[in-house]
């Protein structure tokens, strides 16, 4: 085989769903394909996250000697501290009536949560541009803020792009000048899954309520 494509799947592995036990989780980051009874799966793990998500179904029946997949979603570094979601508020309101961003971060060496301000290189009320911030060796990015000054929360076309390679939680708050209209999404390497439902934790530190 090629040596390039030898390098290419020894980074993007794919396994044979077992018909007897349970898939065994990665055991480092990265991503491969599982290949199972009921279709193809994308399997992503980092520190923080370990996903599952269905990449395609077959086309027509046929036996696949292989066991069964299931989408699934194990979050490992635990809840988002609200109070974060409430610095980067304030943020947003100070920047008024430009954008501003910031990334919520977690340290799996502590267990620790922070708030990383982002460098701005260009914004306004309508875009920004910033510098991607250099994180410790054990931190990961668990949710990319930004906000939308005086105008409601929502994902545009350019976020979209932004988003498209990345494993994380897209955060957006609008209407900054007042309690904020929010927008909140899981971006899995080109997946985007809108939240149904905004923490409740979250949405009361943004009304300046005690949690």
């Amino acid at each position: 085989m090629n040596p390039v494509d030898i390098a290419l799947q020894g980074s993007f592995p794919s396994m044979m769903v077992p018909t007897r036990e349970s898939v065994a989780p990665m055991s480092a980051s990265g991503e491969r394909l599982l290949i199972a009874s009921n279709g193809v799966f994308l399997e992503i793990s980092r520190a923080w996250v370990r996903l599952v998500r269905r990449l395609s179904s077959f086309d027509w029946r046929t036996p696949v000697p292989y066991g069964e997949a299931a989408e699934h979603t194990d979050l490992l570094c635990g809840t988002v501290p609200a109070g974060l979601v409430a610095q980067f508020a304030e943020l947003a309101r100070a920047a008024l009536p430009n954008e501003v961003g910031a990334w919520i971060v977690w340290d799996s060496a502590t267990g620790e949560f922070r708030l990383v301000t982002l460098p701005s290189l260009s914004h306004g009320p309508g875009h920004l541009h910033y510098e991607r911030p250099v994180l410790r060796a054990s931190e990961c990015l668990i949710v990319d803020c930004h906000s939308h000054g005086h105008t409601r929360a929502y994902f545009s076309p350019t976020d979209d792009r932004d988003d498209q390679h990345d494993v994380k939680f897209a955060l957006v708050l609008g209407n900054c000048d007042r309690t904020p209209s929010v927008a909140l999404r899981l971006c899995a390497k080109g997946r985007f899954e809108i939240a149904q439902a905004i923490p409740q934790h979250w949405l009361a530190a943004l009304a300046g309520e005690v949690v």
